[in-house]
């Protein structure tokens, strides 16, 4: 392997810390070690490089047996490598719509965009079944950036975590963002949907638990 291939098969597992960290928020050495598939020395190596760019940092967690351990978290720096989608601006524009017209006129524009995406996908989705429209939904939410999570419980019945959130700065100040996301979900999938943490509310990550209806319930 010449140099050049080297480097960006490093690169490429520094990127995977990164997405472990932005999934998990704190991750210890053996932990990497294990889902790289590389020695804790190469994981150490990459750390370092991470650390001297400022993207992650550490603290010791003390441990019921055996010495204290070092976890990892990523910084505000890496926070900006995830996807946004251009978010200052977006900000920006709706605070410009709300300025002009009003909230109200803020809630339509939300509702529009959902009518939209409701639209494109619902396409998609014709003929499947329940599980299938939830498999659908999160392989729409990885699409847009979300880093989703999908997770069956039981029968009828799975959890949705969304590690990312590509218009955060927009969800904070117009929360219609987060309630029209609620929204959409239930008219894709048809089911009952309940959101139980939200990263606009500060929680580490989005949170849905998706049920699906009995077969007696209205559409």
């Amino acid at each position: 392997m010449n140099r050049h291939a080297v480097y960006f098969k490093e690169q490429e597992k520094r990127r995977e810390i990164l997405v472990l960290l932005k999934k998990r928020r704190s991750v210890n050495v053996q932990e990497l070690s294990k889902h790289l598939g590389i020695t804790k020395v190469a994981v150490r190596k990459h750390l370092d490089v991470l650390h001297r760019e400022r993207y992650i940092d550490s603290r010791i967690v003390r441990q019921r047996t055996g010495r204290p351990a070092y976890v990892y978290h990523l910084t505000n720096t890496a926070e900006q490598l995830f996807p946004r989608h251009y978010s200052d601006l977006a900000t920006e524009l709706v605070a410009g719509i709300q300025d002009l017209y009003g909230e109200a006129f803020v809630d339509q524009l939300f509702e529009k965009r959902m009518g939209r995406i409701l639209q494109n996908y619902r396409e998609v989705m014709r003929g499947q079944g329940f599980d299938e429209r939830v498999k659908t939904l999160a392989s729409i939410q990885k699409e847009q950036g979300y880093m989703p999570h999908l997770e069956k419980i039981r029968d009828g019945l799975y959890t949705l975590e969304e590690a990312n959130c590509p218009v955060l700065q927009v969800a904070v100040r117009y929360r219609q963002a987060c309630k029209c996301e609620l929204s959409l979900f239930e008219s894709l999938v048809d089911a009952h949907v309940e959101r139980t943490s939200c990263i606009a509310e500060g929680q580490v990550k989005c949170r849905y638990l998706i049920k699906e209806k009995l077969n007696n319930e209205e559409s």
